[in-house]
Formats: structure tokens, sequence, C-alpha cells
């Protein structure tokens, strides 16, 4: 792949694995400096709220000294990892969350194909910020995948109160995390078939039973066995990840890529549905932590593992 699609690489350093590249590099450069049309689907968990991934807040959650990271309540004697707290963000916060997605959506729009997907991981607090700042950069809103997974984000009791009202919670325990469906626009006058047959893209991959692709997808935890792979506290499940990114590519061929690729889980569920796939983290220790993580995270078995490798 390296030698096939030198343009994608440029200078920076490169790891290869299988039919795959993960790059180190600031997203938004590369994204700006790659050919247009060159990418079919990007399926990303982008950080969140942005401020938890800055270097200063990475160094308090290392030394364990919070920040805007918290340690979810423990009720079965386990050891969990810390979490960002999303309500944490003001006013002013929200607005440089909302500019930064804004921008991030006028970079990625060039690149993409028409009628490309991006599949974007957010949560319900922030979901509406989000979303509609990737509809102000130029996308499609196509829909929302529910992701039903029970989290330990919400059902507290208030803060500093919790004796006095036992009864409330001041949030919603979350039993689902939605994953926004955008698209490129297709070119003027063009329908799906014909971006299909020129593009490859401008829908969606039914599932490896004939079924349509469906936007509510019951889900595990993210097992304990992939959780020793690689410590990242967004980590999502292999069997939640392949079914997202084989449904991106329409035709089942094409270029998908995760930006924000962190520990490198959208990359290996990639490989292991034959896709081929580019990781970009800017990051240079979760960089060197993929290239351990992605050949562990493609051999984890799940339920739909041998169906896809039949396709």
């Amino acid at each position: 792949m390296l030698k096939k699609y030198p343009q994608l690489t440029l200078n920076y350093s490169v790891y290869e694995y299988g039919q795959s590249l993960i790059i180190h590099a600031d997203c938004f450069e590369w994204l700006s400096l790659i050919p247009e049309c060159s990418i079919h689907a990007i399926v990303t968990d982008p950080p969140y709220g942005v401020k938890e991934y800055d270097f200063d807040q990475l160094e308090k959650k290392e030394n364990g000294k919070g920040g805007i990271w918290r340690i979810p309540p423990s009720f079965d004697g386990n050891i969990r990892s810390p979490l960002p707290r999303f309500t944490a963000l003001n006013d002013k916060e929200r607005a440089s969350l909302y500019r930064f997605f804004l921008e991030w959506a006028k970079v990625v729009i060039r690149p993409v194909c028409p009628g490309g997907h991006i599949f974007m991981a957010s949560n319900t607090f922030l979901s509406q910020l989000v979303f509609q700042a990737l509809v102000d950069g130029g996308l499609e809103y196509r829909g929302t995948v529910i992701r039903l997974v029970r989290t330990l984000r919400g059902g507290d009791r208030p803060k500093n109160a919790e004796e006095e009202f036992d009864g409330v919670c001041s949030m919603p325990r979350g039993c689902f995390e939605p994953w926004g469906i955008f698209r490129k626009p297709l070119l003027k006058g063009m329908k799906v078939s014909d971006c299909l047959k020129e593009f490859g893209t401008g829908g969606l991959r039914r599932k490896a039973d004939g079924n349509p692709f469906e936007d509510v997808i019951v889900s595990e935890r993210t097992p304990q066995k992939e959780r020793i792979i690689v410590e990242h506290p967004s980590l999502k499940p292999q069997s939640f990840l392949r079914k997202i990114v084989y449904a991106s590519l329409p035709l089942g061929k094409g270029i998908v890529v995760d930006p924000f690729m962190g520990s490198g889980s959208t990359i290996a569920a990639a490989e292991a549905v034959g896709y081929q796939a580019i990781g970009i983290e800017r990051y240079k220790d979760y960089f060197e932590k993929s290239k351990i993580a992605i050949p562990k995270l493609i051999m984890i078995q799940t339920e739909d593992y041998q169906t896809l490798l039949q396709m």
C-alpha cells in the first residue's frame, strides 16, 4: 500500500500493517495536503471536548490528579480508567468545541469522495452541538446510529447533597451512545447509482446476511480482553466497530480513514473485515502503542467475525 498510495503518506512517519497504514500526523494538516477525492469513508471517535486531550490534561491523568478526568464509581471492586467529564465544559469551551468541528468539516470535505460517509461517535451531552457544526461545515446529516450500551455516565445524585436529595439524579444514566452519520453531498444532478459507479460511494453496505444496515445496534461494553491489549479511555469494542466499518464502504472497496486513531481499534476493525484503512494520530504515545495493539485486536473473535471473513 505504501508504494500504491505515496500521495497519502507524504513525508510523515508511517507504519504499515496488512493493507493498512498508520501515520503520525495532525489530521487537520494531513487532510489539507492529500489529494481531492482520495478517501471513501471516515469512521472515528474524536476527542471530546477536545480539551481533555490537551497535553496538560493528559499529564494530570497520568499523574492521577484528575483535571478534566474523573474516576467512574466502583460498584464491583474493579479499578477503572479515568473518563473525561463532558459536563465540565463551560460556554466558552462549548463554543470552542463547535469551532473545532466546524473547521474540521471544512477541511475533511475536500479529500472525501462525493457520497462518502462519515461515522462519528459522540455522546448525548454534546452530540447536538457537534452534529450541527458538521452540517454547518458542509456535510449532510444522514441519521444517527444508536449504540445500545449501558455506561457509567449520569444517574448521580446532586453533588455534595446526596443524602439530602436521595431520590434525585441530576442527569439520566446513559444507556446509549449516538454515532452521527454524515455524507459528502453528491455532485449536482448525480444519483446514488451514478455515485456508486463513479466513486464507489453514496450508500451504505448491507449486512452480511443481505438485510439493510440498521441504525440501532445492541452492543457490549468493551470487554476486558480488549482493554488488556491497550489502555485507552474511550476504546470501542471490535464487535461494534466492525459492523460500522463494514457498512461504511457500500461496495466493500475503497479506503476508510480514522483521523483520530488513538489506539488503532478502527484500523484493526477494517483489517478484520478485509478493508484498506489509514489511521492518523498526532500523539506519539498512542501512535506507538497502536503498532502493538492493532495486530492483537485483529485476532479478537466476535460474533460476526467468521461471517464477514466468508464474504
